[in-house]
């Protein structure tokens, strides 16, 4: 891999599998987890976001008290939908974790009616479910506050000791430059660029019907024209690209976790093989195997060729034992392999 090409920022990405008759294990894992991660040296680590699932419905929280257990990891969404979210409150309670891990909060969101929105909208939106705008334009909106546009018109003080601000506050004046779109096709990945945002990329992708439906090609291009628009949009300011894929290197895996990690991978495959539903979804392929194999895999996907960074995402139902092994494996052997070195 040539210097311009190594990889520099090194994440990992994890749902926080729980057990709902005990929660409270599985959140300790998932700190546990990001903690293991800052002493590794990755760069960041990640928090998928679940509403009414076992796995983690507040990552804000999470992020919170992860910012009080670690020093220097970056703590980022992959990703938050916005249509569960009132773009207000949001922006107030990311900029206070912000603050309280002094700057190095990374949301990631993404937009689209809420899933299975049906059975929940007479709750998250009792008198409103009809008009609420789950377009982009929410987005814009959150980005807006992030930036610290004006809210309202009144600020100032009112009476003796109540002062009242125009704006988000706390305002934590960096937390703009690192929103995150997660995107999946083409026209997202370009308004992603055109706004400022960063990019997240996944093991899905969605490509137009004139592509070879061929992930790694419609992933890079998907980057390229990201970047194109990025660069028309803030000349001066690169934007960032992050990849992320399911990466399960088993060197030190014992024999039994080697075959519950194959069991996974090969029950996910079928997917991968063709497109799927009405936008042809693309599925890209787990990556198991030695941490060798999977650097030579990695160095031939266009995808990846694309980035300089990455959030591998850890498998949703493995144990605790297995992500220690998985992250020590990746940084103490895939990363270097990558060009990567761990944080100080």
């Amino acid at each position: 891999m040539s210097a311009e090409h190594q990889l520099q920022r090194l994440g990992f990405l994890t749902i926080g599998l729980f057990d709902p008759q005990n929660p409270a294990e599985g959140h300790e894992s998932t700190l546990e987890i990001i903690e293991l991660g800052e002493r590794l040296g990755f760069d960041s680590a990640w928090l998928r976001h679940r509403h009414l699932q076992f796995g983690i419905s507040s990552p804000i929280a999470v992020m919170a008290a992860a910012s009080q257990r670690t020093s220097r990891i970056e703590l980022g969404t992959a990703v938050t939908p916005m249509g569960w979210e009132n773009p207000l409150r949001l922006a107030e309670d990311l900029a206070t974790v912000d603050i309280l891990s002094r700057g190095r909060i990374n949301p990631g969101i993404s937009v689209g009616t809420p899933m299975d929105f049906e059975t929940v909208q007479h709750v998250l939106y009792p008198n409103t479910a009809q008009v609420e705008d789950f377009s982009k334009a929410r987005v814009e909106l959150f980005n807006r506050l992030v930036a610290g546009e004006p809210v309202r018109e009144f600020s100032g003080k009112r009476g003796v000791v109540e002062e009242f601000s125009n704006r988000v506050e706390p305002h934590s004046p960096g937390l703009r430059d690192r929103l995150w779109y997660g995107a999946g096709s083409m026209d997202s990945a370009v308004w992603a660029g055109e706004h400022g945002m960063n990019l997240l990329t996944s093991s899905v992708v969605f490509p137009h019907d004139d592509e070879t439906p061929d992930f790694a090609q419609s992933q890079a291009r998907q980057i390229q024209a990201f970047r194109q628009a990025a660069a028309e949009h803030a000349p001066e300011s690169p934007a960032r690209v992050s990849q992320g894929l399911v990466v399960i290197p088993t060197d030190s895996a014992t024999t039994a976790q080697k075959a519950k990690y194959h069991a996974y991978v090969n029950e996910r495959t079928p997917r991968t093989k063709k497109p799927q539903g009405p936008r042809n979804m693309l599925f890209a392929k787990d990556l198991i195997g030695t941490s060798e194999a999977i650097a030579d895999q990695l160095h031939a996907h266009a995808g990846f060729q694309e980035v300089t960074e990455v959030a591998f995402a850890l498998p949703f139902s493995f144990d605790h034992e297995d992500y220690v092994q998985i992250l020590t494996d990746i940084a103490q052997r895939l990363g270097p392999l990558l060009g990567w070195r761990p944080a100080a």
